[in-house]
């Protein structure tokens, strides 16, 4: 895996902190919550991007794949969270209550949970390539 230089993995930690704070700020219903979370997302995403793999493992390529899913639900999220700030795609009360109210918590949590499973494996899976070498 391509390691990030110290301002990339700091970019990274500012993107992870203010998607925190702007999901936090969303649960209290403060206004500008959602920019804040989409500004951290796309800070967050931008530099796992940039982390690439360039190895042979298939293991280690099926979870970069899933750590890319998280990332398309982060970005997701952010969206929900601009639509569900307030309705600007337009929708009938009926359809916007089913399918964009609160649903930004869902592709959140999908997301962490692919986050944490993938940092864990693949770190698990790198050191046991390490160790074949």
């Amino acid at each position: 895996m391509r390691q990030l230089t110290k301002t990339e993995s700091r970019v990274m930690a500012l993107g992870g902190l203010a998607m925190v704070i702007g999901s936090i700020a969303m649960v209290l219903l403060q206004p500008w919550a959602a920019y804040v979370f989409g500004i951290g997302a796309l800070l967050f995403v931008a530099m796992q991007l940039r982390q690439r793999y360039e190895g042979r493992n298939p293991a280690v390529r099926r979870l970069r794949r899933m750590v890319i899913i998280s990332d398309v639900l982060l970005l997701a999220c952010a969206l929900l969270m601009l639509a569900n700030s307030g309705n600007f795609l337009h929708l009938d009360q009926w359809l916007y209550a089913k399918y964009v109210h609160n649903n930004w918590v869902v592709a959140l949590l999908v997301a962490a949970i692919l986050q944490l499973y993938t940092s864990s494996r693949i770190s698990a899976e790198l050191e046991k390539e390490a160790k074949k070498l």
